[in-house]
């Protein structure tokens, strides 16, 4: 999506909320913009993923690891798959992972320069994390991103220990903030979002298997907060439709989506550890062109009004 997006000359990124995976696309991009512009972000996010790739293939904190050895191609019913599945609900990443090791760590510094992001990033970046402790959001701006902020917001508790920052403990952001639009709302000029779906919102079909059930409770985790948020805005919007809003500085907020549901369902749990480069692709590809459908259809919208039904699609 950001690849094909970054094409376009007639858009520009004001801010960038995002968290787990989306938290290194947005400081990847961020930092290629600083280095080559657009050109330069969508090498700088092509680099990065090709590294993640390599160092997860020889991860061993990674089920696909043990599959490659075996020369076994599928990952969701793999017998590495289960097994690491396995472990992960009955051992703790404290206990498994003694030394703390996190192959992202070493790949986040090699493709990006923290000290230059945080100083010269031409996009407001926002990741968030959530508080272990205190089940609270923490949302970190530009000027105090790291590598290790972004192992924050992309902490999976059951893989891998709470990263800790400023005495605080976090995991995921996903389970607070996935992805927080109230820090697009108050401290960016823009007044149209354009959230960009990984979890399927609505499913067909009802779970029956365990993988299946843990995989759909973890979607409507990860989905809650942005629902919550979105009620709000449409909230809000009505009460500046209806008048009833006289502070200047409380503007409509314009919401456009991308998704790729149709797909999205169709990949179990394991999809959302398999690294390996051919799916990586296949993932680039179908980003590529919800994107161009997206361009084609709603763009034109842009600026004017919303894109989507908003009580249809999220109340």
């Amino acid at each position: 999506m950001l690849d094909r997006l970054l094409e376009e000359d007639a858009i520009t990124f004001d801010g960038i909320s995002a968290t787990s995976a989306g938290a290194m696309n947005a400081v990847v991009c961020a930092y290629g913009l600083i280095e080559g512009g657009r050109e330069g972000a969508r090498r700088a996010l092509r680099e990065f993923w090709q590294q993640v790739s390599c160092a997860a293939r020889l991860s061993p904190l990674q089920p696909s690891f043990f599959d490659h050895l075996m020369g076994n191609r599928s990952l969701e019913a793999s017998p590495a798959f289960l097994l690491f599945h396995m472990l992960t609900q009955i051992v703790s990443p404290y206990e498994l992972n003694p030394f703390n090791y996190n192959p992202l760590l070493d790949v986040l510094k090699q493709v990006v320069d923290f000290e230059l992001l945080r100083s010269r990033s031409k996009v407001k970046l926002f990741l968030s994390a959530t508080n272990v402790r205190s089940g609270k959001i923490r949302v970190f701006e530009s000027h105090e991103i790291s590598a290790e902020v972004v192992l924050a917001s992309t902490c999976l508790p059951f893989i891998f220990r709470a990263v800790k920052i400023d005495q605080e403990y976090y995991w995921d952001g996903g389970y607070m903030g996935n992805p927080a639009l109230f820090p697009l709302i108050y401290l960016c000029e823009s007044s149209d979002i354009v959230v960009v779906h990984i979890n399927p919102i609505s499913r067909p079909t009802v779970p029956k298997t365990a993988a299946e059930i843990l995989n759909r409770i973890n979607e409507i985790s990860f989905n809650s907060s942005l629902m919550r948020e979105v009620r709000a805005v449409e909230f809000l919007n009505r009460l500046v439709d209806e008048g009833r809003v006289l502070t200047p500085d409380i503007r409509q907020v314009r919401l456009h989506a991308v998704a790729a549901d149709e797909v999205m369902q169709n990949l179990g749990a394991a999809s959302k550890l398999n690294a390996d480069w051919e799916f990586l692709v296949e993932l680039h590809v179908i980003g590529r062109k919800k994107a161009d459908a997206w361009l084609r259809d709603d763009f034109p919208k842009v600026g004017i009004e919303s894109s989507i039904d908003i009580r249809d699609k999220y109340l």
